[in-house]
């Protein structure tokens, strides 16, 4: 579940592309923060320390915003990467308050073996829910333990934590368990490899 860390930033006066390379050279992120009817804030975050922030609490990382002095609480909404450099390019952020419910993507997470002789397929890697914006499940876990081919898993029978209710549609399929391939058994790979390693 989410946990909210304290993060101090600062109000971003210049805007453009300039502005926001400089910015990055100096070690921070442009943010955007909106929501709830205000005016959009331009913000820069720390880059290492927002960076430490995802790998501690996912994509939907709740933050208690230090705005000069203003604390605020806000949603990671969208964090758009470099594609080539992997770096931080831009965040938005929503305004959130306590108590308030909130819709978002929470990744999907396979586990357990299914039946011998079946190919487990991940048809969606994210699922929509809406949760208290302070309980946001860090993944949702789908077991296939000991499930038979043919079988499919849809959004709507997926067993959610408690408070947080679907909004995907209940028909997207997420798992879908099938037949394995003939000659796909990895034991023939395995013999087929030492085969060639005798000859």
């Amino acid at each position: 579940m989410s946990n909210t860390t304290k993060l101090a930033v600062t109000n971003r006066s210049g805007k453009g592309k300039g502005a926001a390379r400089r910015a990055r050279r100096e070690g921070n992120v442009p943010a955007v923060l909106y929501g709830h009817g205000t005016d959009p804030v331009h913000l820069l975050l720390p880059a290492r320390e927002f960076a430490a922030v995802l790998r501690a609490n996912g994509t939907n990382a709740v933050i208690d915003l230090d705005i000069e002095g203003t604390s605020q609480l806000a949603l990671t909404k969208q964090v758009d990467v470099h594609p080539i450099r992997s770096y931080i390019e831009h965040v938005d952020l929503l305004v959130i308050k306590r108590g308030e419910k909130v819709t978002v993507e929470v990744n999907v997470v396979v586990e357990g073996d299914a039946a011998s002789g079946t190919l487990v397929v991940q048809d969606a890697s994210v699922i929509e829910v809406e949760a208290d914006a302070l309980s946001i499940p860090e993944h949702i876990v789908v077991s296939v333990e000991g499930v038979e081919a043919g079988t499919a898993i849809h959004a709507g029978s997926v067993t959610l934590p408690e408070g947080v209710t679907l909004t995907s549609d209940p028909e997207l399929l997420v798992v879908a368990v099938n037949e394995a391939p003939q000659g796909s058994d990895e034991g023939d790979a395995d013999e087929a490899a030492a085969d060639e390693a005798a000859e």
